[in-house]
């Protein structure tokens, strides 16, 4: 499978459980308070669905949307028509309704249409009586039931919208605490970086040197490579360890956004010299001739320093068909050896990958009930990291940087690494958590915004007035979505 089409398979699997779990969180909290769900659709089915499953009248169908026949305005007059056309075939409006209705007044999960639609855009739970973008005022009748979202206290509707976000929120805990259970967390400290730290230019410009050690960001204590790298980029001040002095710099405002440019070209902010270690020799090539040995560590080729793999390499191709001398560390043992680089300037081993055979790694291994609170901090750090953040958007740069599904695609690995995955995933689940909670009409932070208002001020917005924010929200959104999916066709041509 090539990079892109696994990529897209990636995001499409991880954005396809995001949505079922935020839209499960809508459903459950419906079912609760015994309303009315008419569809619960994973992905968008304009046009036609994959599959849809309506349990009361026990029908599967595959490739299209069912259409119900509409009413007409005179009942008399529509029965008269359909008495003219087919009699025994064609529902009667009454006969619509009546099967629309809960049963017994009350709402049952087989009141719902099951469905996966083919556009993987989102997914939506249509639930009756709530003005969304599936329902507007025209389609409520005056008469309210009481299976309708609309006939529900305040404080129930108010549940039903932070569903979805809640539902988000506590998977991204189930994810970290799932992945500190199963692999544990390793992390690679700053100081065991023995080979040293290398900054990118945007990081020179802002007055980092290769190989400082950062020690503090805004007064807080910064420690680990893998996890404290958020902290450095949104400080102010940050203090580094330069040889033997401690030195304080201070960070442009927009030191951020820079970064994040500087990502979308694959330039990362710091990157560790990793050093050219042996994992294992191949059979009859040079490294192999030469008696290499797991955990050999390259200092030189032909006299030349080669602390990172591109210089080793770059080395081995100027010396390519030559026997030369290489200098490595085996312990604390230097030693030269004459070896064999062949025709394509290679030596024959394979590259030692994991860093605690590399470097003094810190291991925390947990229990199943240890790993639960550990995936509430990480979940609870993660949004509160991206909130800091979110600020950086609404600058010139941020709007540059917006991406949609291609930045996001971008992200996963090209490869399959179920860690990987898994770690995007939480995170993706925190951002549209937060995402979903903004007080923008459309979405669910706009409906709890006018709920609040009911609440506090003891009455409802008209749905007239609900049925126009939405639908300027809707637009805010899909202007958002062209402008974000903009930028990334921008970045693909132009850059």
């Amino acid at each position: 499978m090539s990079t892109f089409w696994l990529k897209a398979f990636e995001l499409i699997v991880s954005l396809g459980l995001l949505v079922f779990i935020h839209e499960l969180g809508h459903y459950t909290f419906s079912r609760l308070f015994k309303v009315k769900v008419d569809k619960f659709y994973l992905f968008f089915n304009p046009w036609f669905s994959i599959v849809s499953w309506n349990p009361k009248k026990h029908k599967v169908t595959f490739f299209k949307n069912p259409k119900d026949p509409k009413p007409a305005e005179n009942e008399d007059k529509q029965e008269t028509d359909i008495a003219d056309a087919a009699p025994a075939e064609v529902p009667t409006h009454k006969e619509i309704q009546a099967e629309e209705m809960p049963e017994n007044g009350k709402s049952t999960w087989r009141d719902t249409t099951y469905g996966i639609g083919w556009l993987p855009l989102g997914g939506y739970c249509a639930i009756n009586g709530m003005i969304d973008e599936t329902t507007n005022a025209k389609d409520l009748s005056n008469e309210v039931h009481p299976w309708e979202f609309r006939a529900k206290p305040a404080w129930q509707r108010l549940l039903i919208m932070v569903g979805g976000v809640l539902f988000n929120f506590l998977l991204a805990i189930v994810i970290y605490a799932g992945m500190v259970y199963y692999w544990g967390e390793e992390y690679l400290p700053f100081k065991s970086a023995t080979d040293g730290l290398v900054y990118s230019e945007t990081a020179h410009k802002a007055g980092f040197v290769d190989n400082d050690i950062p020690l503090t960001a805004d007064g807080a204590q910064v420690e680990f490579f893998d996890t404290d790298q958020l902290k450095i980029l949104s400080a102010s001040k940050v203090q580094v360890l330069r040889g033997t002095d401690t030195v304080t710099l201070n960070l442009p405002k927009n030191f951020m956004m820079q970064v994040n440019s500087d990502l979308e070209n694959d330039i990362q902010f710091m990157t560790v010299n990793v050093p050219v270690v042996v994992k294992q020799t191949q059979p009859r090539g040079g490294a192999e001739k030469a008696g290499l040995k797991e955990g050999d560590k390259f200092l030189a080729v032909n006299g030349v320093p080669t602390r990172t793999y591109e210089v080793f390499t770059e080395n081995l191709k100027k010396n390519k068909s030559k026997t030369v001398p290489m200098t490595m560390l085996r312990g604390t043992d230097t030693l030269t050896v004459n070896m064999e680089i062949d025709g394509d300037g290679k030596l024959g081993f394979e590259l030692q990958n994991d860093a605690s055979k590399i470097f003094k790694t810190v291991n925390h291994s947990y229990n199943f009930f240890q790993s639960i609170p550990r995936g509430i901090e990480k979940g609870c750090k993660q949004l509160v990291d991206y909130v800091k953040a979110f600020k950086y958007v609404f600058t010139s740069e941020g709007a540059k940087s917006l991406g949609g599904f291609g930045s996001i695609g971008h992200i996963f690995p090209d490869h399959w690494d179920w860690y990987s995955f898994w770690s995007i995933t939480a995170f993706l689940s925190v951002i549209l958590a937060f995402m979903n909670i903004l007080p923008i009409p459309a979405l669910d932070g706009g409906h709890v915004l006018f709920l609040l208002f009911e609440i506090i001020f003891r009455r409802k917005p008209s749905e007239k007035f609900m049925e126009r924010a939405q639908m300027a929200g809707m637009i805010f959104l899909i202007a958002l979505l062209l402008f974000a999916n903009g930028n990334d066709i921008y970045r693909f041509f132009f850059k």
